[in-house]
């Protein structure tokens, strides 16, 4: 129960409002707070009860920035950075720069430039002070030139090892793909990652630079990533990749045992498969065979399919036997899945389309210039038709569909074309729908084969998730040495990493969501910070602290992730 009592001070009575409990037996005051003289509680009770109107508010981006701070926090990311990338005491430590800038890609990916203003409307103004200055775009270029490469890879094989273990992640079966990213790079510079290749991206006009990852299929956590030049092939980087893959994982998990390699058809090679098994005969490997170099297979009667798993994979039936690849005996698995023969069957369908309406038009052109209609330009040719004919029927399995004549005359050349519904059949017959699967764990079920393949759709998601310009973007990248390039892919991948133990441990608490969705719940949620007229003789503006108004998910979410700790109060 609270009272009010009065002290005497220098011949003036004060008073204050205490709480008393008994403390080992006997009374005490456990609360006291300070309520000023009897005059002056007086002229506060005497004033208007009216709220005065704000001055103004300051909005903080609060939830994602701390959430992803805090689990940082826990994981030491900062300290251990600085303790393979050492400078003098001067301003924000390497990590720290390392930090903020993952945060950033993490929520609103910007450039160097616009860094500091991005840092002073989030929280952490208040969790890493740091004056303007620090936060420059050369300040942010200096700290990234002192993290090496060699401390890039030290850093990564004791982060790697402590959220293996921190958060008990599968490495029984990992997932290996790459891909590339366009850049602005001008064509002129002289890196040798930004270089000008097949874009997978389509962007075949401007420079690209490659990387490659392993993840788990437990929420996709990136456990290896590596940087390579553009123009180089998917095969040949698995090859360099490789031994680094596999150290990383020896130094990770000690004598491997049982871990078996996930990826896709671009990365086959006899000397690839060779490289996966010498020296360690624990690593096996499940993927895909190129149905162009296996047609026997294709052409198996579907009689002799029988079903996978009528409950996980309803409809999915496979063939399955043993034969070489790639030098080794393998468990082979032809599958048929009929959700993939409707979408290539759709696809090829939108392409017919297209070619007969190009078909078309080629053949009205060739008329055209036979009845006198068009005389100028230069007069078609056998040889330039056939090209025309070849780039329009380029599209897979166009050339197969289409029947088409070419003959010469007096007045030109001239086309005939017809589509081949026959051929279409037999295409639907033995290529769409099919998939060739191979593996050396010989024991496995066709079921378990199949699960292990189709979990490359983690990697992917992770690839999907980089290309993304508004949560996570690796690009654009506004750096254009090998060097700066490495160094923004590291904290790129750190980002991704973070968020992915994130989204983990908030499904561990039942709350199961994608990574959009749950950086975008979270960014929603801020700091705001009212401030409010100064009053009586105080020489400051008051201010109040809230939080926006929230959802019960979200307030779940601020819950499991230790978020509430930073919330300003007030």
């Amino acid at each position: 129960m609270a009272t009010i009592i009065k002290k005497k001070k220098k011949n003036q009575w004060y008073y204050y409002l205490v709480e008393s409990a008994r403390v080992d037996g006997k009374p005490r005051i456990v609360h006291q707070q300070y309520l000023g003289r009897a005059e002056e509680i007086a002229k506060k009770c005497s004033q208007s009860t009216e709220m005065a109107p704000a001055k103004y508010s300051i909005r903080l981006d609060f939830r994602a920035v701390c959430a992803l701070y805090e689990i940082a926090k826990e994981l030491k990311v900062v300290e251990m950075i600085d303790s393979y990338a050492n400078k003098r005491n001067q301003d924000l430590s390497i990590g720290t720069y390392m930090l903020i800038a993952a945060i950033n890609r993490a929520v609103a990916p910007a450039s160097k430039v616009q860094m500091a203003d991005w840092y002073a409307k989030t929280m952490l103004k208040k969790l890493i002070p740091a004056e303007k200055r620090m936060l420059s775009s050369q300040r942010f270029w200096d700290n990234m030139g002192l993290l090496s490469e060699d401390a890039i890879e030290k850093f990564e094989d004791a982060f790697t090892e402590r959220i293996v273990k921190r958060y008990n992640l599968a490495t029984d079966c990992l997932i290996y793909d790459a891909t590339n990213f366009f850049t602005y790079i001008d064509t002129k510079s002289e890196s040798e990652l930004a270089q000008r290749g097949h874009s997978k991206e389509k962007r075949f006009d401007l420079k690209i630079v490659g990387l490659a990852m392993m993840v788990t299929p437990d929420f996709n956590v990136p456990l290896f990533h590596e940087v390579y030049p553009g123009n180089r092939a998917d095969a040949t980087e698995f090859d360099s990749a490789l031994t680094k893959l596999k150290g990383r994982f020896a130094r990770i998990c000690g004598a491997p045992c049982n871990v078996t390699l996930v990826f896709d058809k671009g990365n086959n090679s006899e000397p690839n498969i060779e490289r996966v098994f010498e020296k360690n005969s624990s690593f096996h490997v499940v993927g895909s065979l190129k149905g162009s170099e296996h047609k026997d297979l294709l052409d198996i009667p579907k009689k002799q399919f029988k079903q996978v798993s009528e409950q996980r994979y309803p409809g999915v039936t496979a063939f399955r036997c043993r034969r070489q690849a790639y030098g080794k005996e393998m468990t082979v698995l032809v599958t048929h899945n009929p959700e993939l023969l409707r979408g290539q069957t759709q696809g090829i369908m939108n392409n017919i389309e297209k070619c007969t309406l190009k078909l078309g038009e080629l053949q009205r052109s060739l008329l055209k210039r036979s009845t006198g209609e068009v005389t100028k330009g230069r007069k078609p040719t056998v040889s330039s038709v056939e090209r025309r004919v070849s780039d329009i029927l380029r599209p897979e399995f166009m050339a197969d569909v289409f029947d088409v004549e070419l003959t010469t005359g007096s007045d030109g050349v001239h086309l005939d074309f017809a589509f081949n519904n026959d051929k279409l059949r037999h295409i639907q017959e033995h290529f769409l729908g099919k998939t060739i699967l191979f593996t050396d764990n010989h024991h496995w079920t066709d079921e378990r084969i199949v699960a292990a393949y189709r979990s490359q759709y983690h990697i992917e998601d992770d690839f999907k998730q980089m290309k993304n310009t508004k949560f996570l973007g690796l690009r654009p990248i506004y750096h254009w040495t090998d060097q700066k390039i490495r160094v923004h892919a590291f904290y790129c991948v750190l980002a991704l990493r973070l968020c992915c133990l994130l989204q983990r441990t908030l499904h561990e608490n039942g709350i199961t969501v994608s990574m959009n969705k749950m950086l975008s719940s979270l960014s929603e949620i801020q700091q705001i910070i009212t401030i409010y007229p100064k009053l009586g003789a105080s020489k400051k503006d008051r201010e109040s602290f809230s939080l926006d108004k929230m959802e019960p998910e979200q307030k779940k979410m601020l819950e499991v992730l230790n978020v509430n700790q930073y919330a300003l109060r007030g």
